[in-house]
């Protein structure tokens, strides 16, 4: 499973999200082991997780990045969408998009904020320069919207603002929401609590290459992005201890298995560490720190299909999709969500 083929399969539109469910741990949870799938919902994690687990999960917060003004000139409609900022200066790495192109040295207007075209690079990515008269974040707050996924096709809303932030969302600086997080709620946490299972918490903060399909035609050709990590000294200490005592590590999330995975692959060790990935997790792949999954459905042609197909076994996970489809299940970041309770894919 070299080519990006084979991680293809029919996603009808009717069965991407467009809103959530009504309560976070009602949506509906496929449970993908070998002997048998099953039908469940969020809520039985709450029974699912093992009760002396680990469970890990992404802190990042979706910040409002993206942006709808104008040219200061012409008064020509404008839409960016912020990337990530140039550490220690006021420029941001941005996409945009207009009607006509945007060239270095155009300004745009989006409220109280100033933003000049300074660079163009590859892939449509733009060098910003932005100015206010108040803290930047506070414009954002304000002036921004949430970037929804260009998959959901409306406008954010009022319930986004609570719906689309995990409840233990904390370190701003994503552009989309860690997903599998999403189903989670306060309850739902405080029953797995009650039960022994330890929560701990990393950041990866979510780049817009998680809606890019695979750019080639076999994996070990595309070329993947970069995300910002971060493990804390409490998280990696949880992991060791876990590990010692052999009890599993869940990941909420394909962001946390990513992220686990990466310290161990750059580090050395499981230990603190702030930086940036590029791993790529393929089928093959060994993995070192992750038990067991909980996982949204993804796009074909995924990065993140790649990933759990490299987790649960490329057989399974498919017979998994296929299985979805035609059950109805909802896909996407709005959707319903996949239980892999142990890690199938491991070739040690």
């Amino acid at each position: 499973m070299t080519d990006a083929a084979s991680f293809d399969y029919e996603l009808p539109e009717a069965l991407i999200a467009q809103r959530p469910a009504d309560r976070r741990e009602a949506a509906r949870l496929l449970v993908l082991q070998p002997e048998r799938l099953e039908h469940r919902v969020i809520s039985d994690l709450a029974q699912l997780v093992p009760a002396d687990a680990l469970l890990v999960m992404n802190s990042t917060r979706v910040r409002r990045a993206r942006l709808l003004g104008q040219r200061a000139r012409t008064a020509g409609r404008v839409e960016l969408l912020l990337l990530e900022p140039v550490l220690g200066t006021q420029r941001w790495r941005a996409l945009g998009k207009a009607n006509r192109p945007l060239k270095p040295g155009d300004e745009i207007v989006v409220g109280d904020l100033r933003i000049v075209v300074e660079e163009k690079h590859d892939e449509g990515v733009l060098m910003l320069r932005l100015a206010c008269s108040e803290p930047l974040e506070s414009a954002l707050a304000k002036d921004g919207l949430l970037p929804l996924p260009p998959y959901i096709r409306r406008a954010p809303d009022g319930a986004d603002d609570d719906r689309y932030q995990t409840v233990f969302a904390r370190e701003l600086g994503s552009v989309a929401a860690p997903t599998a997080g999403l189903h989670l709620s306060r309850e739902l946490l405080a029953q797995l609590e009650a039960r022994g299972v330890e929560l701990g918490y990393l950041t990866l903060h979510v780049g817009v290459g998680t809606f890019r399909p695979l750019s080639a035609e076999r994996l070990e050709d595309h070329v993947m992005h970069e995300e910002r990590i971060e493990v804390g000294a409490e998280l990696a200490e949880q992991v060791l201890r876990a590990r010692a005592a052999g009890r599993p590590v869940v990941a909420v999330g394909t962001t946390v298995v990513r992220t686990l995975e990466s310290v161990l692959a750059l580090a050395g060790e499981m230990r603190e560490y702030s930086g940036s990935t590029r791993l790529f997790i393929t089928p093959g792949y060994q993995f070192r720190v992750v038990d067991a999954l909980l996982t949204n459905f993804h796009m074909p042609r995924s990065t993140l299909l790649a990933l759990v197909a490299a987790f649960a076994g490329y057989d399974l996970t498919m017979n998994g999709y296929r299985t979805a489809v035609a059950e109805g299940y909802r896909f996407l970041s709005y959707g319903d969500a996949m239980w892999i309770p142990r890690c199938h894919g491991r070739t040690i």
